[in-house]
């Protein structure tokens, strides 16, 4: 078995090669792998469209597989941002919903190919894990009434304020 983790493999329509290229975009340091292309004996696909696309996004591998129209992304898998700081968490908010995507609660978004991100706080994860549970209760309620993350109010809410 390969010790080098795990490959993620996201089952597209028709558009692996599109959504590879977009993950690239997002994310410094990324890069497109391998194109593998239909051909007479693989099915569903005319001969010498894409089938695959391997790429690395955030130094995460995946795969784009243009697997046909079976299967639809839901919320029940998502991809957690850990941001340092708010400038990446605004960074990341507009860029993956670029296209088509939308904006949802508690700083969930999808992207325009439906895949669920959470654009998320390293500072929130501290404060909901704070022992002091009424600030830890402060933090997660003020993130429950937001869309994008504001990490300042979160301090706000965290430290008794707002």
């Amino acid at each position: 078995m390969d010790t080098d983790g795990f490959t993620t493999c996201l089952w597209f329509d028709g558009q692996a090669e599109e959504a590879a290229r977009f993950y690239v975009s997002v994310f410094d340091g990324s890069k497109l792998g391998e194109v593998v292309r239909n051909t007479g004996a693989t099915p569903g696909g005319e001969d010498g469209t894409v089938l695959t696309v391997e790429f690395t996004a955030n130094g995460q591998k995946f795969v784009a597989l243009n697997g046909g129209p079976e299967f639809r992304f839901t919320e029940a898998i998502s991809f957690q941002l850990d941001c340092d700081d708010q400038a990446e968490i605004d960074h990341y908010w507009e860029k993956l919903v670029e296209g088509g995507g939308e904006h949802g609660p508690c700083g969930w978004l999808k992207d325009r190919f439906g895949v669920s991100w959470q654009v998320n706080a390293k500072r929130l994860t501290e404060m909901i894990g704070d022992p002091d549970r009424e600030k830890a209760d402060r933090a997660f309620k003020a993130m429950m009434t937001m869309g994008k993350l504001d990490i300042a109010e979160l301090e706000r809410a965290y430290a008794g304020g707002a």
